[in-house]
């Protein structure tokens, strides 16, 4: 397992909305193993808004306030507004996917994610628990 990783949406979307205990076994114990958890503050935006809209404000608040508890956020400076540009220039893929992949690549680790748009990149490891 890394000791560092970067978590996207879609990870926090099977790990709060799985309804399968097995995966959710799966997805904790991966949680669990890595020592220094990064999210960027486009993939809380992401998560607040999808709890926003299937729960309610009060979930989406609580979501967030653990996200901010338990992991580093990464906000938006220049470096990674910069790498981000250039990542969607060239591979065309959504904005909020390039800033996510600008933090895995500032911070050197991989991104924890399914998301095909992340394949694309050269030199990005991904990982994805099954």
């Amino acid at each position: 397992m890394p000791e560092r990783s970067v978590f996207d949406t879609r990870f926090f979307i099977e790990y709060f909305y799985s309804k399968d205990p097995r995966r959710l076994g799966k997805l904790k114990g991966y949680l669990r193993s890595v020592k220094v958890r990064f999210v960027s503050a486009v993939t809380l935006h992401e998560l607040y808004r999808i709890d926003l809209e299937k729960e309610g404000r009060d979930v989406a608040r609580l979501r967030s306030e653990v996200l901010r508890r338990d992991f580093k956020v990464v906000g938006v400076d220049y470096e990674l507004a910069v790498r981000s540009a250039e990542l969607r220039s060239r591979y065309r893929i959504p904005m909020a996917d390039s800033m996510i992949a600008a933090t895995a690549q500032v911070y050197k680790c991989p991104v924890v994610s399914d998301d095909p748009h992340f394949k694309k990149i050269k030199g990005l490891e991904t990982r994805w628990i099954r």
